[in-house]
């Protein structure tokens, strides 16, 4: 029981007090270096905490099951690899001070972590409210006129979406409260009981939250802030917000989903998902047309993502599963663009075409990333985007969507093509007489961890280990409302029995 409530309050209250340390130190070398440390220990205890088989006692607060366990893997691997490429940044940006910068990245960490493990979505709420307070100095490191409108945008709008997922948690609420079930109402308990709970006001919550978080998600037409943010920031900070603050959003709402689920109203969920889903897809692919920013299509390709990370949910069965190996793949795969497009950034002082054209000759290393990541992104195989696209379009028209797994694999063929568009000049394109050179070169510093991450994209692609496609097993049929018969979280390495029975196929766990 010691271990049971020692090993979560470390992945929380770790990154918290580095944080809080960072805060104080005075020398910038000293500290900078506590972000790569971070990151290292806390992956290292992630990997030991869902090595270990436990239940979880019923009407525990804090506790990772496979869901949370999976998407906070997720966070802490995208998380130290921006820390591992954060001290080559930051010595290049002498002129800011990153006091506030280091403390609030490690600060995310830590709620991240209370995010995946909360079991309570009051809980769950005052962390995602208190990462969008901690994220937008991250946005602001600039500190110029378009930085600080990006803070403003990315704090207003993202406040009205978490005032509608408070309502809708609070709808969720009476609706077990008119059922019978009154606190604490721990998500376990509100799955065990969703019979109970009444439709309407269950349905009303579902909608709301499904607004509330998929603002911070950055679903169309939510997504309002987005390109502001991602194009006015850090490749650091967008890879953290494309990657690591969409995808707490994201297990915030498949936690209310799951409980939508588990009371047999999961139809009319799914339909609203995967109409959000394509929406946002439509959305993105209007908007990168023509796109001379090549930060800002990267973010209509979050907003792109982020509508395939729903429609799969919607879909529900395989493509369930997919959905959320695709929340792994993407995260991946966009720090290696966000990170790359930080680094061309640097070299030529824009971000714009046709100031920003042969990249390549230039910068070959850091170039030669963003085009591959860009194929991975748009599903070239064998990167981990391309297993998780087909899959669900896969699902899509082998389970009667078939209007919908059409519309799917158009949109994803017209967003390569638009995408395509820049990139190629971005990289390929004839130098132009416009363009500025600064004294930036690629190094090893700067582009070893980008290498690290589309290897690991590309070796998710090509295998998935047997206890991690397990673990991935037992996190989709959480967000399908079947509450594992063990209670535990999959171990990643060695042997252990399964989250799913021998007994229950992947067509029966189906909605």
């Amino acid at each position: 029981m010691a271990r049971l409530l020692l090993s979560p309050l470390l992945l929380i209250f770790l990154p918290l007090l580095a944080a809080a340390v960072a805060w104080f130190i005075r020398s910038p070398r000293i500290r900078v270096r506590l972000l790569p440390a971070m990151g290292l220990l806390h992956l290292l205890l992630l990997i030991i905490e869902v090595r270990g088989w436990r239940d979880l006692p019923h009407g525990a607060w804090l506790g990772l099951d496979a869901l949370g366990g999976w998407v906070l893997l997720v966070i802490s691997t995208l998380f130290t690899i921006v820390a591992l490429y954060a001290p080559s940044y930051l010595a290049l940006r002498p002129d800011r001070d990153h006091r506030l910068f280091t403390a609030c990245l490690l600060a995310f960490l830590g709620l991240a972590s209370l995010l995946a493990q909360s079991r309570h979505p009051g809980m769950a709420w005052v962390a995602i409210e208190t990462m969008t307070l901690t994220t937008a100095p991250l946005i602001y490191f600039n500190r110029n006129r378009r930085s600080i409108e990006a803070t403003w945008k990315y704090l207003v709008i993202g406040s009205v979406g978490i005032a509608l997922a408070l309502l809708g948690t609070l709808f969720v609420a009476y609706a077990a409260h008119m059922g019978g079930v009154e606190e604490p109402l721990q998500y376990t308990r509100l799955m065990a009981e969703a019979g109970r709970l009444s439709r309407p006001w269950l349905r009303a919550g579902f909608v709301l939250t499904m607004v509330g978080y998929g603002t911070k998600m950055g679903l169309a037409p939510l997504h309002s802030w987005k390109p502001d943010a991602y194009g006015e920031t850090p490749g650091i900070v967008g890879a953290l917000l494309a990657g690591g603050v969409t995808s707490c959003a994201f297990l915030a709402l498949l936690r209310i989903y799951a409980i939508v689920a588990a009371a047999g109203e999961g139809v009319f969920a799914r339909e609203i998902l995967v109409g959000f889903g394509l929406l946002s897809m439509v959305w993105a692919l209007v908007f990168m047309v023509g796109q001379v920013d090549f930060k800002r299509l990267l973010a209509y390709s979050s907003v792109e993502h982020m509508g395939i990370l729903v429609f799969g949910i919607g879909l529900g069965g395989l493509a369930a599963r997919f959905a959320l190996f695709h929340l792994a793949a993407n995260a991946l795969v966009k720090s290696v663009l966000f990170l790359s497009a930080g680094n061309i950034h640097r070299s030529y002082a824009s971000k714009q075409l046709p100031h920003v054209t042969g990249a390549i000759r230039r910068t070959p290393v850091s170039a030669g990333l963003f085009f591959l990541a860009f194929l991975a992104i748009t599903g070239l195989p064998p990167f981990a985007p391309f297993v998780s696209e087909f899959n669900i379009a896969s699902s899509a028209l082998t389970t009667g969507h078939v209007f919908a797994g059409a519309a799917f694999l158009v949109l994803l063929g017209g967003i390569f093509l638009t995408m395509s568009d820049t990139v190629m000049q971005v990289v390929f394109g004839v130098p132009s007489p416009q363009r500025v050179r600064t004294p930036y070169k690629d190094s090893f510093a700067t582009t070893a961890p980008l290498i690290l991450a589309l290897a690991l994209a590309l070796g998710l692609g090509l295998w998935l280990p047997g206890p991690m496609r397990s673990m991935l097993e037992g996190a989709a049929q959480t967000v399908e409302g079947h509450a594992p018969a063990v209670r535990e979280v999959r171990p990643l390495f060695g042997q252990a029995p399964a989250l799913v029975p021998a007994a229950v196929s992947a067509q029966e766990v189906r909605p």
